[in-house]
Parts: structure tokens; C-alpha cells; sequence
């Protein structure tokens, strides 16, 4: 330990009042550094404006290795907005005007001949998605062992999510049954519905953005950001649809 010099303390041999006064501002002195520090080693929280600010800058960095005028890249932009647009606006259709249930004869039979038709055209938009990545350049950063593994586990979790919401669900339940009359008797609560909201959504954006980073796509990577978007649009116009429906159902069970 060092030793003070005997000037040194003599000059720190004042009357007690003042050696307490001074305790007193250096402690306030310091307690102020360290306040100080403290605020300075405190990181700052993004702002929504600093967060949409990134968000864009990340689209334009993958626009640079995206040729957006491919004819490959514009037909699965096509369908990618193309299909939730369509079963949305059919099934309204269906359940204002019950049409498509007349014309085959059957809520069910109806149902079903939608729910293939949404499987075919969900079919399309994935052969066009993968078609637009082949005719685009790879990104040489995710061209690796590690970037193919996260892929490969993202699409086997968005694979589970899928399946297993449409096990929970059963065909009738997965497409739009509600909308042509067939009510479930009570709300599915099991997994995978009871970890997140729209599973199955969420399941199929995992299984494009798993199947981007394995092929190391850019352009991939930009569709399936505009396929988050097209499902969150969807999202919004379903679910208080959707409990509109189960609304009026509990309405007239109240009024028997």
C-alpha cells in the first residue's frame, strides 16, 4: 500500500467540521460520477421510428441482390398476395349468399372443393416461390454448413406448427369451415394454439424463411418477408370476422 508523505498529511489534517464537509462533497462528487457513468453505459432503446428505420434498411440491402423485374420473382409475388386474397373473399361470399353450398348441394362438399382449390393454388405459389430463387444469385454469407442447419430446423418447426394445427383443427376447421355454416362446438386451446395465435400462418412463414436460408436466397428472403405481410394482412380482416361468427351463434343460442 502506498504511504502519503507527511506534507501530504498535514495537508489533510483540517478541523473536523471541515474534514465532514469534505467527506460530504467528495461522496456527492463521486455518487454524481457514478450516476454519470452509469447513464452513459446505459444502452438507449430503439425507438418505433429507429426500429422502421432498420426494418427498411434491410429491405434495400436485399433489394440489391434481388431482380425484381424477373418474370420468375413477379409471379410469386402474384400468388403470394394472390391466395389469402381469394379465400378471403370467397369465403364472405359463401357465408353472405351460402351460394357455393347451393350450387353443390352441401355446406361440407362446398367446404371441401374450396379447401382443394386453397391447396392447389398454396402448391403453385411454392413451385413459383423456389422457381424465383433458382433464377436468382445466391448471398455468399449464407451459403454454409450453419446457415443450412438453422434453415433445415426453421422449416422443421414451421412443419410442426402446420401439421399440428391442421390435426387440432381437421380439414373442415383448417379451411374456412365457419364461414359456410359448420361451427366448431368450442375453441381449440391445445398446441399449437395454446404457444401462439394463427399457428398455422406463422408455421408456413417459418417454412419459406427456412427454405430461403438453406437455398442462401435473397430473394427468398424478400418473399417471404411479403409473405409475413400478406398473412398478417389476412389476420386482420379473419379473426374478428371469424368471432363475429361464433358471436352470432352464441346470440341465437341465447334466444331459444
Amino acid at each position: 500500500m502506498r504511504q502519503s508523505s507527511p506534507m501530504c498529511k498535514a495537508r489533510a489534517s483540517p478541523s473536523p467540521p471541515n474534514s465532514r464537509h469534505t467527506l460530504v462533497s467528495g461522496g456527492a462528487a463521486l455518487h454524481t460520477r457514478v450516476r454519470t457513468r452509469t447513464a452513459r453505459c446505459t444502452p438507449a432503446r430503439a425507438s418505433p421510428g429507429r426500429r422502421r428505420q432498420v426494418e427498411t434498411s434491410a429491405m434495400t440491402w436485399l433489394l440489391g441482390y434481388v431482380k425484381v423485374t424477373d418474370c420468375t420473382f413477379t409471379a410469386a409475388v402474384l400468388c403470394i398476395f394472390f391466395n389469402p386474397l381469394f379465400w378471403n373473399v370467397v369465403a364472405r361470399w359463401e357465408h353472405r349468399t351460402r351460394a357455393l353450398s347451393r350450387v353443390f348441394g352441401s355446406p361440407y362438399t362446398a367446404c371441401y372443393c374450396l379447401g382443394l382449390i386453397i391447396l392447389l393454388l398454396n402448391f403453385v405459389r411454392s413451385h413459383c416461390f423456389t422457381q424465383a430463387m433458382k433464377s436468382q444469385p445466391k448471398l455468399e454469407d449464407l451459403d454454409s454448413l450453419f446457415s443450412y442447419c438453422v434453415g433445415l430446423v426453421l422449416l422443421g418447426i414451421g412443419t410442426l406448427f402446420v401439421l399440428s394445427s391442421f390435426l387440432a383443427l381437421g380439414f373442415i376447421g383448417t379451411f374456412l369451415g365457419d364461414y359456410f355454416g359448420i361451427l366448431m362446438e368450442a375453441k381449440v386451446t391445445r398446441f399449437p394454439f395454446n404457444v401462439l395465435d394463427n399457428p398455422m400462418y406463422w408455421g408456413s412463414t417459418a417454412n419459406y424463411l427456412g427454405w430461403s436460408i438453406m437455398h442462401a436466397s435473397p430473394a427468398g428472403l424478400l418473399l417471404t418477408a411479403l409473405v409475413a405481410i400478406s398473412y398478417a394482412v389476412a389476420m386482420q380482416y379473419e379473426g374478428p370476422f371469424t368471432e363475429e361468427i361464433y358471436r352470432q351463434k352464441q346470440k341465437a343460442a341465447k334466444s331459444k
